[in-house]
């Protein structure tokens, strides 16, 4: 494949062109309080106990509010009346709510809290987040199925107080509070739609700034209107967002060229480059990763530490963000992104700390120590030649970059790559089930803290779909989460070493920090993104 060659010119060209010169046969209007934005793929749920994707969870942000919430990267009190400090050495959480009501007229109560948690970590729900509760009393017990979901740490004193009891303390817990895992459900309503709950909004109730108007899964289009029911609704601006699924960027430049979408919020490649002194353009650092997992369970001989470690130093990271993904990502070493987590106590990044830049040679572009170890990792597992399925995206850079991926894996002596591009569902459920030799994976923190990206290689982790194990690493992770939890310096070691064992055993294969690239109308204000990845677009408005 000729890396440079990424977009074709001739197809983009004319959208391009609209959008450098400004032509436009308006739809939206400045001044309007409807928002038109792209959406990269469906959403597949809407069951804040079971979404795992991007998607899911910013429109969960948009429609439902929990304890806290984030405004610009501020916590701020949600269904809370305020944000409360622990007690009982920071294990013990006593919550006020406040009047607030469902978008069908329920009110919102602490039993609506206790209901959600309970049947997040109940194992007949088979929530792939039920470990985001590691560390609330009980938890663990729960999901493993040796105590009841009622033992959980959490119950309602009356309809208006919620106590939360840990099992020890948790640094970032009021991070953890903003997430879509800790939002409150409706009882009646969940159990009255049964299995077809979060499927069809006909079927829920929210009770976030904005309510979802006749969605089901599937539609490549859905609007979410205000909510009137909202506690806050004074302060949200916007009475409509209207979504669209944007795949190629072809329509997504002649969607905002043509005034249908106020963001197009997916440049990628030659299209990224050409607009890039764009007076709308604009880039944004994401918490997110894109790495490969390889499937041990599937393919034991990845269980072989030089096959991985291979795999890693064949990849011209620098060529593939700047080339393919048109410099909207910014080559990775490790799975933890940076600009997200600072020491508090040196103000270093944990990305600049020497450890973690030591890390990054682990995985040095080397396609002569790459030949190397992959020819003795082939010998030590008694393979010869490998025919592989990488697995991925079906958006228009998510092919580019399977393209390229293929071309540099395939300078391994014996390997043949096939690619699978499916769309996004699929994808998941093929992650999860199995069904896979690699795939591209991506990450987006749910909270600003490194142990977001490294617990989910856990040994035996919802997450970890390529079945890595490693001892130490899991000895890390437990220190950081128990013995050390209260001792600040001591648990930013433990993480630090978690990451120097999952990067240099190529636990999973980093690839880059993904950054937005984003054409935004100079009428758009206040679209901020949040520490857990999500736009607080409750606060956006258009002047």
């Amino acid at each position: 494949m000729n890396h440079k060659k990424i977009f074709s010119v001739a197809f983009i060209g004319a959208a391009l062109a609209l959008v450098l010169t400004g032509c436009s046969s308006g739809s939206t209007k400045s001044g309007s309080k409807d928002l038109a934005i792209n959406s990269k793929d469906i959403i597949s749920t809407m069951d804040s106990s079971t979404v795992t994707d991007t998607i899911g969870a910013q429109n969960l942000a948009n429609t439902m509010e929990g304890l806290y919430r984030y405004s610009g990267r501020k916590i701020e009190p949600g269904i809370a009346t305020k944000v409360v400090t622990p007690t009982k050495g920071g294990t013990q959480y006593n919550f006020n709510l406040r009047n607030a009501k469902w978008s069908n007229g329920d009110p919102v109560t602490a039993y609506d809290f206790v209901y959600s948690w309970r049947r997040i970590v109940d194992p007949k729900t088979a929530s792939q987040y039920s470990y985001i509760f590691q560390g609330v009393k009980n938890a663990d017990k729960i999901t493993n199925g040796k105590a009841s979901p009622k033992t959980l740490g959490v119950k309602a004193i009356g309809p208006h107080k919620l106590q939360v009891n840990l099992s020890q303390p948790i640094p970032y817990f009021n991070s953890l509070l903003t997430g879509a895992s800790y939002l409150p459900l409706n009882q009646k309503v969940v159990e009255k739609a049964g299995s077809k709950y979060g499927l069809n909004s006909k079927e829920m109730v929210f009770d976030g700034p904005f309510k979802l108007d006749k969605w089901q899964v599937g539609n490549t289009a859905w609007t979410e209107s205000k909510n009137n029911s909202y506690w806050n609704k004074d302060n949200v601006k916007l009475n409509n967002i209207k979504y669209y699924v944007v795949k190629d960027p072809n329509t997504g430049l002649n969607l905002y060229a043509s005034h249908v979408i106020d963001r197009y919020q997916d440049l990628s490649g030659d299209s990224a480059n050409q607009l890039k002194n764009n007076k709308d353009f604009s880039t944004n650092p994401t918490s997110s990763t894109y790495y490969i997992e390889m499937n041990e369970k599937k393919d034991p001989f990845f269980k072989n530490t030089k096959i991985r470690q291979a795999i890693g130093h064949s990849i011209n990271r620098q060529l593939l963000s700047n080339q393919v993904l048109g410099k909207t990502a910014t080559p990775d070493a490790s799975v933890v992104p940076s600009k997200m987590t600072w020491n508090k106590q040196t103000g270093t990044d944990f990305e600049n700390e020497p450890q973690s830049k030591q890390d990054a040679s682990y995985n040095d572009y080397n396609p002569k120590l790459a030949k190397q170890l992959w020819t003795e990792g082939l010998k030590e597992t008694g393979q010869k030649n490998l025919n592989l399925t990488l697995l991925s995206d079906d958006t228009d850079s998510a092919l580019k970059q399977s393209e390229f991926l293929q071309a540099e894996l395939q300078k391994l002596p014996g390997l043949k790559v096939t690619l699978a591009n499916v769309p996004f569902k699929n994808r998941l459920q093929r992650s999860t089930s199995g069904d896979f030799d690699m795939v591209v994976s991506a990450w987006n923190a749910d909270f600003p803290d490194p142990v977001t990206f490294l617990n989910l290689f856990e040994t035996g982790g919802a997450m970890n779909d390529g079945h890595w194990s490693n001892k130490e690493f899991d000895n890390q992770i437990k220190e950081a989460s128990d013995k050390n939890a209260g001792n600040y310096q001591a648990r930013w070691q433990n993480l630090l070493n978690a990451q120097t064992i999952l990067t240099k055993q190529e636990g999973v294969v980093p690839l880059y920090q993904l950054n937005t690239a984003a054409l935004t109308r100079n009428d758009v204000k206040n679209y901020n993104m949040s520490p857990n990845g999500n736009y607080d677009l409750a606060a956006a408005y258009k002047k």
